[in-house]
């Protein structure tokens, strides 16, 4: 009697060990990093968190809400990479880490945004911040109202560069929002994966303030930053096959500690999870009948990419089911929502995708009536 007890305490020992391992992990990080979080960037969940609502200076990584207010310039038309920016004396009066703009002196977008990646230029950030707002406080307007839209509530950007301004905050998981946006702008890697380059025509060299490109696998991103008041900061991004992780660390003692606890909270990513994809952008689902339209069928597609966050080795139970409207009625919108995908891990629903129409189809008329009947008139004719 004694040995099969102590055998079921041995057995309970053991599998409450392997449950508890994975958080036992997160939990002794003792990072010295005031805060910390990581954020797989998928889906936005958040696996590691340490003060992550905590308001501090960010210093330049403060510019990675810059380089996202350029990006979506760039994707919307608003400004081309080749459009040359003229410095204006603001711009060159900024201190910090510079490339040591001019007054009047003329560099492309491509370069400035170069600069402000790699380098962390100061003078770059406020040229670009003004070529697209007209002033550095006007762009500041669009860094905060695009923090809110992306849900962060714990931020107040004071300039485009991260200097030190008494009101200048945000947190690392506002921070880690903003970094999951930016990393949806495929063509931003070109930016924060270069290692080396230089601007002038070669006359300045930039290297880039990231470490983690030479020494952690599949890093690709994204900005470093350190003040005497902010100390050490860093927001890092890696990539392993579908999985992307986001691991923002503020506050670190020195620069060492802020690339060593980042790898670490990546590390813990990679480890114990994965992210598989379940539904792809513009893949057709289905067809629908269109019932009184000019055509008679729309395809049901998913407007972006969907992930799920599992375990690792649990992505074998994963299975999809699509369920699409019988028809529907003219006239109608693209974008309209037609059916869903509904992913399950075994029998429990974990995410509903809609599916939307993948074109606008209008409400048919005499004409159109007409010209049907003679489509299928000719056509039937032909096969007699």
């Amino acid at each position: 009697m004694l040995k099969k007890t102590l055998s079921f305490t041995l057995i309970f020992v053991l599998i409450c060990s392997v449950l508890l391992q994975n958080f036992a992990y997160a939990d002794n990080f003792n990072l010295k990093s005031k805060s910390a979080i990581l954020m797989d960037a998928n889906t936005g969940k958040v696996l590691y968190e340490k003060n992550s609502h905590e308001e501090l200076p960010p210093a330049s990584v403060t510019k990675v809400m810059t380089m996202l207010l350029v990006m979506e310039a760039l994707d919307s038309g608003k400004i081309k990479t080749t459009d040359k920016v003229v410095t204006s004396e603001h711009a060159y009066d900024m201190g910090g880490t510079q490339i040591y703009l001019e007054v009047g002196e003329e560099m492309t977008v491509d370069d400035l945004l170069k600069s402000v990646a790699m380098n962390s230029a100061n003078d770059a950030s406020v040229a670009l911040a003004e070529y697209i707002s007209g002033s550095e406080e006007k762009f500041v307007e669009e860094m905060n109202k695009r923090a809110k839209e992306l849900g962060a509530k714990n931020t107040n950007f004071k300039n485009a560069s991260g200097l030190p301004e008494e009101g200048h905050y945000t947190s690392v998981y506002d921070m880690a929002l903003i970094s999951r946006e930016l990393v949806k702008h495929k063509n931003i890697f070109k930016y924060l994966t270069d290692k080396i380059d230089s601007v002038r025509n070669g006359k300045f060299s930039l290297a880039n303030t990231n470490k983690l490109l030479w020494n952690y696998q599949g890093a690709d991103g994204i900005k470093t930053g350190s003040t005497s008041e902010a100390l050490y900061c860093l927001s890092a991004t890696a990539k392993r096959g579908d999985t992307r992780f986001i691991a923002v660390v503020f506050g670190a003692p020195d620069s060492a500690t802020r690339f060593k606890e980042a790898s670490k909270l990546l590390d813990y990513g990679f480890a114990n999870f994965e992210t598989k994809k379940v539904v792809e952008a513009g893949k057709v689902y289905g067809n629908i009948k269109v019932l009184k339209g000019q055509q008679d069928y729309v395809n049901a597609i998913s407007k972006n990419d969907e992930y799920v966050l599992l375990k690792k080795g649990e992505s074998k139970n994963i299975k999809q089911i699509v369920s699409l409207n019988k028809y529907v009625d003219a006239p109608v919108k693209a974008g309209s929502e037609i059916g869903t995908v509904k992913i399950y891990d075994g029998n429990n629903l974990i995410k509903t995708v809609s599916l939307i129409a993948d074109k606008s189809v209008k409400r048919t008329n005499l004409i159109n009536t007409f010209e049907k009947i003679y489509k299928s008139w000719v056509k039937n004719t032909k096969s007699l």
